[in-house]
């Protein structure tokens, strides 16, 4: 009776520690923010030597089994650009309007565009940095294949602003990206293309915490889901441009 017991016993604490092992961390937020910049970095240069660009210009993950991805360049290897927020852009080679049809991008333009952008949380779990959450913040070209008009993380028109019954939600930093709103300003956009034609992605957008909404309140892009240390991912190209009404700035 005491060997079947025992038996009892041990089988019980294995399976207590095995599962233990099996569990996932939850995110813990560091004390010290620049801890979190530094994560943003790592998993943002992690991120562009894993992934590549297919033949329209979507981010894709290389494949450890298909070797049909083993020839196309990681997206480290293509030329960006590191701004001073440190925010990066990849210009895509090939892929942006003639100099004929190209229109200047203000700070402050009404964009058409066709985007997939994604949320994603970076953390370091026994001297290992990833990114280990990714939320969707707008995906136009596999929900309906339409691109989107006026996006509110590029730019907070005043009629949304005064809207607003709390201060903080009256604050343009409350809903813009300011390093997508900076990269995106380095592109050129077509001369409003019809919302039916085939997209061929511009180019690419990494945008870390700090120049994002870092620790700061936000507008619920994805519901009760806090986008607190999110960096952001885009995909895009823009289909057009307008100037904005001063009304509306």
């Amino acid at each position: 009776m005491k060997k079947i017991f025992l038996y009892i016993l041990a089988g019980s604490l294995c399976f207590t520690a095995c599962k233990k092992d099996d569990e996932v961390e939850t995110y813990k937020e560091p004390e010290d923010i620049a801890v979190q910049n530094n994560y943003d970095d790592q998993a943002i240069k992690k991120f562009m030597n894993e992934n590549y660009l297919d033949a329209q210009g979507n981010i894709k993950t290389f494949s450890a089994t298909d070797a049909s991805d083993d020839n196309e360049k990681k997206l480290s290897d293509l030329p960006h650009e590191t701004l001073p927020s440190g925010t990066i852009y990849i210009m895509r080679e090939g892929a942006q309007p003639a100099a004929d049809v190209a229109q200047t991008v203000k700070s402050d333009d009404i964009l058409t565009m066709m985007i997939r952008a994604n949320g994603l949380l970076a953390a370091g779990t026994d001297g290992n940095v990833n990114f280990i959450t990714n939320l969707k913040l707008v995906n136009t070209i596999n929900d309906n294949g339409l691109p989107m008009i006026d996006p509110t993380f590029y730019y907070a028109k005043k009629s949304i602003r005064t809207a607003a019954t709390t201060g903080v939600a009256q604050q343009r930093s409350y809903y813009e990206i300011e390093g997508f709103n900076e990269a995106i300003q380095k592109f050129k956009a077509f001369n409003n293309l019809s919302g039916g034609s085939p997209y061929n992605l511009q180019g690419v957008i990494l945008v870390p915490s700090r120049a994002a909404f870092a620790r700061d309140p936000h507008y619920p892009y994805v519901g009760t889901i806090s986008l607190r240390n999110y960096s952001f991912i885009f995909n895009f190209q823009i289909y057009g441009r307008a100037d904005r009404p001063d009304a509306e700035k």
